[in-house]
């Protein structure tokens, strides 16, 4: 029997990695988490999950996804969160709110592009638990 395909973000499959989140069948536990089940939701262009994992006070009001985009998605790089520790040393340690940093790399009508973002995050109750949110994203200096 085949081994089953990998989930876009990475992981070992859809079904074992991302594919609980973004069936409403399980919720994120890191910030980590879920950005990766986001990076995945994008490649499946899921409007309603970025929706539903972007905190209130930044959702933008037009579409996130843009159905007609000739956009493919080719692959995700978490960077070391050594770096992001070493980035928040002198700030209070906030249990419900981290960063993430990344690189996802696209494609645009055949024309390769890379996305890299320090990506924050914060924890709120919502239907009684405690979840990670999308808040914003920065791009780092290249």
């Amino acid at each position: 029997m085949p081994a089953p395909a990998t989930c876009p973000c990475g992981g070992t499959s859809l079904a074992a990695c991302c594919g609980p989140y973004l069936a409403g069948q399980a919720v994120p536990a890191t910030a980590e988490a879920l950005m990766r089940s986001r990076y995945t939701a994008y490649t499946q262009r899921n409007e309603a999950y970025l929706r539903a994992t972007w905190h209130p006070s930044t959702l933008p009001n037009e579409p996130i996804v843009q159905e007609n985009e000739a956009l493919q998605w080719l692959g995700l790089e978490v960077k070391s969160a050594l770096r992001l520790r070493q980035r928040k040393a002198e700030l209070p340690e906030n249990q419900d709110a981290d960063t993430v940093e990344f690189v996802a790399r696209y494609k645009i009508n055949g024309r390769a592009h890379r996305l890299h973002e320090l990506s924050r995050f914060v924890r709120e109750p919502a239907d009684g638990v405690a979840r990670w949110f999308y808040l914003d994203g920065s791009f780092p200096d290249k």
